[in-house]
């Protein structure tokens, strides 16, 4: 697949107040600083479309933004540490399970984890909280170029076999760098195809 067009489409606290489409979703989020901004800038080619800070916990609101007329990829906020209040945090919270449990047009959830690190046990704690509320998620090692290429694998290796550890089985997992396009291809390959088998079931549905 390749990105043609993506334009900022409106952002929200709550999946009623998000942008009307019904279009498929696909969602974003991991801890603050994990490089989920950049990271999307990086598969729709515009380092301008999601606003990227140094400074953790940026992204307060669910942001959506267009894709080739056709899909949305969903910016949700971190998870984590970041530099509010506890209430506000609380606040956050709330949002990102809202809008993980209800929105209907959510088809996966992308999980990003900075691949130099081991597994947090914050990671975790959200992945099982996705679990149990029965949403496809797949995971995304982010920030690879940070790593020589034996260390990567490695790396990638030995955080697979620490999510073995309390997963029955791995989901879809991707390495990526925003700064060299490591992993755009595969990632856009599987939005692409989970798109195509959407629009096959329901053209199977309206026969």
């Amino acid at each position: 697949m390749k990105i043609t067009k993506a334009i900022f489409k409106g952002s929200c606290t709550q999946v009623s107040k998000k942008p009307a489409g019904g279009y498929p979703e696909f969602a974003f989020i991991g801890r603050s600083n994990v490089g989920k901004s950049s990271l999307i800038n990086m598969l729709c080619g515009n380092r301008q479309l999601a606003k990227t800070s140094a400074t953790p916990g940026k992204t307060l609101l669910v942001n959506h933004f267009l894709v080739n007329d056709k899909w949305f990829i969903v910016d949700l906020p971190g998870y984590g540490y970041a530099r509010i209040s506890q209430k506000e945090r609380e606040n956050l919270n709330k949002m990102i399970t809202s809008y993980i449990g209800k929105s209907e047009e959510l088809q996966v959830l992308f999980v990003l984890m900075d691949l130099r690190l081991p597994i947090q046990k914050i990671d975790l704690e959200f992945l099982e909280a996705v679990a149990e509320a029965n949403v496809p998620c797949a995971i995304v090692f982010t920030k690879a170029d940070k790593l020589g290429v034996n260390a990567r694998v490695s790396q990638l290796e030995k955080n697979k076999k620490e999510l073995l550890q309390y997963m029955t089985e791995l989901p879809p997992v991707f390495c990526t760098s925003s700064e060299s396009g490591l992993g755009k291809e595969e990632l856009l390959d599987y939005i692409e195809v989970i798109l195509e088998h959407k629009d096959d079931s329901a053209e199977t549905d309206s026969q």
